[in-house]
């Protein structure tokens, strides 16, 4: 290809990508207007130019109503341990599936992923009695056993993927050390797959801190449900908070996530590209 059309087609890219992203950032950027513009000045229709500057008041007048705090508490919570736990037993199963002697791994792998090609509508009844009937519904461990088994199916497949990279030469030689299957684990596996393990937590936490279908579901306690069920009760019909403080509260109920992904950004990419 000549380094006109190079150059013509390079031009087209930036500037569909620019478009995008654009695109993108339209409805984030009403969203953040409308949040520090104050509530007096709302009118019912979306501002496209921020007002007189009130987001500590919107945020105020939305945390107040809804009890943020204890909900806040609760996500973090169930994000930090539900997620962790889920990608500790997500990697000793790709573990097992990758480097132990199993018959049919490849029948095992599909029977764990199977978990996340039905949507979660299908599980909420069943779910529900079950909880009810062991006394869980309602608590934080009944919401938590939810999370951690929704989150291992995800995190074993992106562990996985990059155990299988590794060569087999190096489980070799360390058996041939004398190691056992638990000191290649500790010793061989674990250290090579701490980047996608941290990728896994960061994929789940984000999951779990933005999860709202079973937070309404199995739980309807101020003092279980996570975060995003309080945000949900401002929206409700009877609800009379603003817009500008349900989208003040918004923002402040994402900073976590955003912080986290930012924190482990190059954990987040490296595993991307393993996986894709």
């Amino acid at each position: 290809m000549s380094r006109p059309r190079l150059r013509l087609s390079s031009v087209a890219l930036n500037l569909s990508v620019a478009g995008l992203a654009l695109i993108w950032l339209v409805p984030v950027y009403l969203i953040i207007v409308n949040a520090i513009s104050d509530q007096s000045k709302y009118t019912g229709t979306p501002r496209w130019f921020p007002a007189k500057f009130g987001f500590f008041g919107n945020l105020k007048s939305a945390w107040q109503a809804a009890n943020f705090g204890q909900t806040a508490v609760n996500s973090l919570i169930y994000a930090t341990f539900c997620a962790a736990a889920a990608v500790l037993i997500a990697t000793l199963a790709a573990y097992a599936l990758v480097a132990l002697d199993l018959r049919r791994p490849s029948l095992w792998f599909w029977i764990i992923y199977s978990g996340t090609l039905l949507p979660l509508q299908v599980f909420a009844r069943p779910l529900f009695l079950a909880e009810a009937q062991v006394n869980l519904y309602d608590t934080k461990w009944g919401l938590s056993i939810v999370y951690i088994a929704l989150c291992i199916p995800f995190a074993m497949f992106v562990v996985r993927n990059v155990l299988v990279s590794v060569p087999k030469e190096i489980p070799e030689a360390a058996r041939l050390d004398g190691a056992n299957w638990f000191r290649m684990f500790l010793h061989v596996h674990l250290p090579l797959a701490r980047s996608a393990m941290a990728a896994a937590f960061v994929f789940q936490f984000v999951y779990i801190w933005n999860e709202l279908f079973f937070g309404i579901t199995l739980s309807i306690s101020p003092n279980v449900q996570p975060v995003m069920a309080s945000l949900a009760t401002l929206e409700g019909p009877y609800s009379t908070t603003s817009q500008p403080a349900v989208l003040a509260v918004a923002i402040v109920v994402a900073l976590p996530t955003i912080a986290l992904f930012l924190g482990f950004q190059r954990f987040f990419v490296s595993s991307l590209k393993t996986n894709l």
